[in-house]
């Protein structure tokens, strides 16, 4: 558990410049580089809700504005509202002198014991759906501002398209444009873009009524200053920023919140456009079509154990590389020339000057592997190597902090083999995967001085 509880410690240097855990990092097959989350591209291949499990086109999500229609999210607490059944007594329409009993549904939230009742909000005769929606009462404007704004940008685009054709601007352009002659142009000097018009035929923007701004305000009525507050009955930010488009000042006025979409997405390489990650399609499969994280083929280095350190004192760290490949990989550690970093180099660190070799993940023996035979197939030198078991190799280092009252942190370069498994690697006339040596700077925070 130590890659994802203590993730900030141990850091890989991303190929954009920035340093990464790397659990939280992927490696590129293909241009072979690391890429963290900021430097890939983020693609959307599915909206889906996360109560129901619907999947549904993109299309169809922005018409019903990434919401789903039949879950809802509790107004107060934000957890997920549940459907309750309950029997409801009517007169029977054919013979008022007899009654019948109905099967009548209404939403309750399991954590706050909210429900609709509490807005009387009527029950409903289906489980699913039919529920009542409130009309946004400014619909109508938003409306008109983004058709409007639409319209002025296929303008703004038009005018683009034109100016790469029309390279001179003489009084002919100006006459065509704006249906106005030179003449004119010279007497008035520049016109403004409102008194511009355009070709005809072209669609124009709407004229709006332009939003008026509030000057002034209601005083406050006087049962503020006359009667206690009920702060049980007022909303807080949280229950209006739910819903921004009628913020409601009271909890008798809370609706049940239509649950937003989550969108599953794949990564893509920014640099030659391949994918790095890619989930399956269905939304109730955790599978991935595609994974290339770099923890799955970058050898992963931890700290065994913690250490005291002294200032200008030289103490013994425990180091540990595991291999996630099913080959046997190579590993050199070498120090960083040129580090111009000074806040990852406050000590100095004597790293093994030989190659280390790690042996090959195998799943079905890892827990049986005895350590004598690793040791014995290896031949590892006792002052170097800690200990070996399965996959997994300790290794010493010793550090000599230099900076006082600050944590000790190092930073060294981490060169590997590297097997290309790849479709168009392996279309080779060998079948083999090719080695390639890759190399990556590693920061470490190993405590504090």
């Amino acid at each position: 558990m130590a890659t994802f509880m203590s993730i900030d410690l141990i850091k890989y240097l991303c190929n954009c410049g920035k340093k990464c855990p790397i659990c939280r990092m992927y490696l590129c097959k293909h241009c072979l580089k690391l890429r963290c989350i900021d430097c890939v591209q983020h693609e959307v291949d599915s909206p889906y809700c996360p109560s129901c499990l619907e999947s549904m086109p993109v299309s169809e999500a922005k018409l019903k504005k990434n919401r789903c229609i039949n879950c809802f999210d509790c107004p107060l607490c934000g957890h997920t509202l549940m459907t309750r059944a309950t029997s409801q007594v009517s007169p029977n329409p054919d013979d008022p002198s007899k009654a019948v009993t109905r099967k009548m549904y209404y939403m309750a939230c399991g954590f706050c014991r909210w429900s609709t009742r509490d807005v009387n909000l009527p029950d409903q005769n289906v489980a699913t759906g039919n529920w009542p929606v409130m009309e946004n009462p400014n619909a109508k404007r938003i409306s008109n501002l983004l058709e409007n704004y639409k319209l002025i940008a296929q303008v703004e685009k038009a005018e683009r398209e034109r100016k790469k054709y029309v390279k001179r601007r003489s009084h002919l352009y100006l006459q065509e444009k704006y249906n106005m002659s030179p003449a004119i142009v010279k007497r008035k000097g520049m016109a403004s873009f409102s008194s511009l018009s355009l070709k005809e035929g072209d669609k124009t923007p709407d004229d709006l009524d332009q939003s008026e701004t509030v000057s002034s305000f209601d005083p406050l009525p006087t049962e503020f200053f006359t009667k206690p507050a009920a702060l049980d009955k007022i909303t807080k930010l949280t229950h209006r920023f739910m819903l921004p488009e009628f913020q409601p000042d009271e909890t008798s006025k809370l609706h049940p919140v239509r649950k937003h979409l989550l969108m599953r997405k794949s990564l893509r390489c920014s640099e030659c456009e391949h994918n790095l990650s890619k989930a399956d399609f269905n939304p109730n499969s955790i599978k991935f079509k595609i994974q290339l994280t770099a923890l799955h083929w970058i050898p992963e280095v931890r700290i065994m154990t913690p250490s005291t350190f002294n200032l200008n004192k030289e103490t013994v760290v425990t180091l540990t590389l595991s291999n996630p490949s099913v080959f046997n990989t190579t590993v050199t550690l070498s120090q960083i020339e040129n580090e111009t970093d000074t806040d990852y180099c406050t000590a100095k660190v004597e790293l093994p000057k030989k190659e280390i070799v790690l042996a090959s993940r195998d799943e079905a023996s890892m827990h049986v592997y005895e350590e004598s035979t690793a040791t014995h197939d290896f031949k590892d030198d006792p002052k170097l190597i800690a200990f070996r078991k399965g996959n997994k190799v300790g290794f010493i280092v010793k550090v000599t902090p230099v900076v006082k009252d600050s944590d000790v942190k190092i930073c060294f370069l981490l060169k590997h083999e590297f097997r290309n498994t790849t479709v168009a690697a392996l279309q080779s006339e060998s079948k083999e995967p090719e080695i390639v040596w890759l190399e990556h700077k590693v920061y470490l925070c190993l405590g504090t001085v």
